[in-house]
């Protein structure tokens, strides 16, 4: 069972056993062809559909969808992630990070945030350079920076605390 979410506005309860597929307890007789990995083509009460996987993470259970050239974003929770929810353990799951800390000795190249802004996961935020080579330093969940320690040709040493978040 998954509670899946489209465009944080519309809930569906999805199910799949064997060969029977449910949609908010109804049974959807679909016939879906796969094209290949990322392509789909759908067919359901007299419609076509062309369906695309645009992008797909599995570990936060997201992905966005082209149906027809619209794209969906979905959100899915499986049975585990409703007991959390319901549990009121779902945020223990969420990473809380106050800071970050030089991962190794280096000198600080370029900042690439400032102060006040909101920076998502993987957002770039500095480059540090370290045994002659460029590493670029990513945020490590969605965060808004408080407080940058350090400038441009400033030299870091591992371990220590380079932006406050």
């Amino acid at each position: 069972m998954y509670k899946i979410k489209v465009n944080n506005k519309h809930d569906f309860e999805v199910d799949r056993k064997d060969e029977t597929l449910t949609v908010n307890g109804n049974i959807v007789n679909a016939d879906i062809a796969r094209l290949n990995d990322m392509l789909y083509h759908v067919i359901n009460n007299n419609g076509s559909y062309n369906a695309e996987v645009v992008s797909f993470d599995a570990e936060a259970k997201t992905a966005e969808i082209k149906v027809n050239n619209t794209i969906y974003s979905l959100t899915a929770k499986d049975q585990f992630d409703v007991l959390l929810d319901k549990m009121g353990l779902s945020n223990l799951m969420t990473a809380k990070v106050s800071d970050i800390k030089a991962p190794m000795p280096g000198l600080v190249l370029k900042i690439l945030v400032e102060e006040g802004a909101e920076v998502k996961k993987g957002d770039n935020l500095f480059v540090l350079e370290a045994m002659k080579m460029e590493n670029i330093i990513k945020a490590p969940a969605d965060v808004t920076v408080k407080t940058i320690k350090i400038k441009p040709g400033d030299k870091v040493e591992k371990g220590q605390i380079l932006i406050v978040f």
